[in-house]
């Protein structure tokens, strides 16, 4: 409509039965448009609601191991870990050292690296094996998918 002065727009609004709305404040002179603000919100709301659901959440899971863990019970928790990544998620592996098996960090080093090497075709080690405290861990996200 061109350059109209606020008065002037607004009586146009209310012959209309609409709102009018100030659509770039920044601009010179500003802009603004003639239209149904509730419906222009209500879409709004719509367009976020939909961007939502398209979010994926990564979630954290974590499996705990120690340095005295047999093979089959690692062996079960490698499969467990295999699908929390094959359902998108990341997973925190930790090794709990208790009482003096502090003393022998490269057993423990070694399960974990056993782990990491049964991971190898499925993750990315996203933080090397760290120890923090009693406790050894390591984090693994999945790999992309072609």
């Amino acid at each position: 409509m061109g350059i109209i002065p606020v008065s002037k727009a607004l009586e146009l609004a209310e012959q209309q039965q609409l709102d009018l709305v100030e659509v770039s404040p920044t601009a010179v002179p500003p802009v603004c448009r003639i239209m149904d603000y509730g419906k222009f919100k209500y879409q709004q709301s719509k367009k976020l609601q939909e961007a939502k659901k398209k979010q994926v959440h990564v979630l954290l899971k974590e499996v705990k191991l120690r340095p005295k863990t047999d093979d089959h019970d690692l062996e079960f928790k490698i499969k467990n870990v295999k699908r929390f990544l094959e359902e998108g998620n990341k997973a925190k592996i930790t090794l709990v050292f208790r009482g003096r098996e502090i003393t022998h960090m490269d057993v423990g080093r070694a399960v974990i690296e056993r782990v990491a090497k049964e991971l190898q075709d499925v993750a990315i080690i996203e933080n090397q094996p760290r120890v923090e405290g009693r406790n050894m861990y390591m984090i693994v996200a999945p790999k992309a998918k072609k």
